[in-house]
């Protein structure tokens, strides 16, 4: 595969602290100084390796496990959507498999389902654990299980659909959304695939298939002529080549910067999934270890979505103990935009440029006053940030001058140093009273840690 040959370090894509720092901002929620060192000693094999495997560390973390679970279950207990999405958050800060919450963030734009409609936590929440135990699997497997789960069951209005009354919505975007995408179906085959749907309901909040509802007549969806119902329509739906191709887009939207992929790269993404049979961990492996994700067009070419912002901010700062409230990370990301669990429409957030709406900017701001003040924790502690930034300075032995300092924390956080953002935060921070959190204050503030 041309476009995706592996990544091998040269002359012109060396392995240093710029690329150390893009993987993480792109495959996981940035990475600690720490983290940074250990890669550049490693290698790009380990580093990789290691973000991939990230779910078997996750087994081994019975106190994440436990604690999120229990911050989840007191969403449930309590019915409440901002205990819901703080659970959530709390999972994305703390997780040892930040991999794993990139994917189930995925998922979750890509099978945009909202609250709003649903009006089921529980039922959310499950959604999200499918996001998660799948996105490593099957394709064709999450599919199935997401479209026969009761949130979008309910979301896409299948109880509605019936025998001599064939309702579209989950047809459409299955097709449209979900698979082959837009061009690649006519009217017709929306029609009889909502024919084939018929029949899927929802009995004691589970899944069920009411025989007395389904169209068992034949019917022709994509050049197919059978019977068939809604297992045989998944079926026909993944055989069809723009599927793949509709995968292997929605991977590189995420994983890839504005322009990087073109449609050679693309289709032959795609060609590769379907050889693999939709195996999406071979997917994110592919794309994570090519030439392509670390070339230099790659690097800093792709606008960070609010709920990766938020947390790839405070784990790169090592300003997670103790956990920040998770109630207020919930609340910034939906001030930036990304309001989890209630995505705009079933299309998703756009992304991208989308991000870079007034609101979303200036919320981005407001949220790096908030962090470098000490507003996202309970105590509300300037010095206590304070302290922390210099604890942390200290124990990767940065010199103690203003610019040393500065320097290092823009590489940290943007993987290497512009020096015009850097000189202006100098010249800002010179008189402050607490001087590193201003200097991060106002790192935030600059367009370029709105890129990752």
């Amino acid at each position: 595969m041309d476009h995706w040959a592996p990544y091998q370090p040269n002359d012109d894509a060396p392995w240093n602290v710029q690329r150390i720092v893009h993987l993480h901002r792109r495959a996981a929620f940035a990475a600690t100084w720490s983290e940074v060192q250990r890669d550049l000693e490693e290698g790009p094999a380990s580093a990789i390796e290691r973000l991939l495997d990230g779910h078997r560390r996750l087994e081994l973390a019975d106190d994440f496990t436990r604690m999120a679970e229990s911050i989840g279950d007191a969403a449930m207990a309590s019915n409440s959507p901002i205990r819901l999405r703080a659970w959530w958050f709390y999972r994305m800060v703390k997780s040892p498999d930040p991999l794993g919450e990139r994917l189930t963030l995925l998922w979750h734009n890509h099978f945009a389902t909202s609250n709003r409609k649903v009006n089921n936590l529980i039922w959310m929440r499950e959604q999200n654990e499918i996001f998660r135990a799948g996105c490593r699997g099957s394709f064709g497997e999450l599919l199935s299980s997401v479209l026969k789960h009761p949130a979008m069951l309910t979301w896409l209005d299948a109880d509605a659909n019936r025998k001599g009354h064939p309702n579209e919505n989950m047809a459409r975007e299955l097709l449209e959304l979900f698979t082959l995408g837009i061009g690649n179906y006519t009217e017709t085959d929306v029609l009889n695939s909502a024919r084939a749907l018929t029949g899927w309901s929802i009995k004691d909040d589970k899944f069920a298939h009411r025989d007395s509802r389904h169209d068992a007549c034949e019917m022709t969806v994509l050049g197919k002529t059978q019977k068939m119902n809604g297992d045989d329509l998944l079926r026909l739906t993944l055989k069809h080549p723009a599927t793949a191709k509709r995968i292997a887009w929605r991977l590189c939207d995420h994983f890839m910067g504005e322009r990087v992929c073109g449609h050679e790269a693309i289709h032959e993404l795609a060609d590769e999934i379907a050889k693999n049979e939709f195996d999406l961990s071979h997917a994110v492996a592919t794309i994570l270890r090519s030439q392509l994700f670390f070339s230099a067009e790659n690097l800093r070419s792709r606008i960070s979505g609010p709920a990766e912002h938020t947390v790839a901010t405070l784990r790169a700062l090592e300003l997670t103990t103790p956990s920040p409230s998770t109630l207020l990370l919930a609340d910034w990301s939906s001030r930036m935009g990304q309001d989890l669990f209630y995505p705009p429409n079933v299309g998703g957030w756009t992304g991208g440029r989308g991000w870079l709406g007034s609101r979303a900017v200036i919320a981005k701001t407001n949220f790096g006053t908030a962090l470098a003040t000490g507003k996202l924790w309970r105590s509300r502690n300037i010095d206590k940030i304070e302290t922390d930034l210099t604890a942390m300075l200290e124990r990767n032995s940065v010199n103690p001058s203003q610019q040393s300092r500065t320097e290092w924390l823009a590489t940290l956080l943007w993987g290497s140093v512009e020096d015009r953002a850097v000189s202006s935060v100098i010249d800002a921070a010179k008189e402050a009273k607490h001087p590193l959190a201003r200097i991060v204050e106002l790192l935030l503030a600059q367009p370029e840690h709105m890129l990752g």
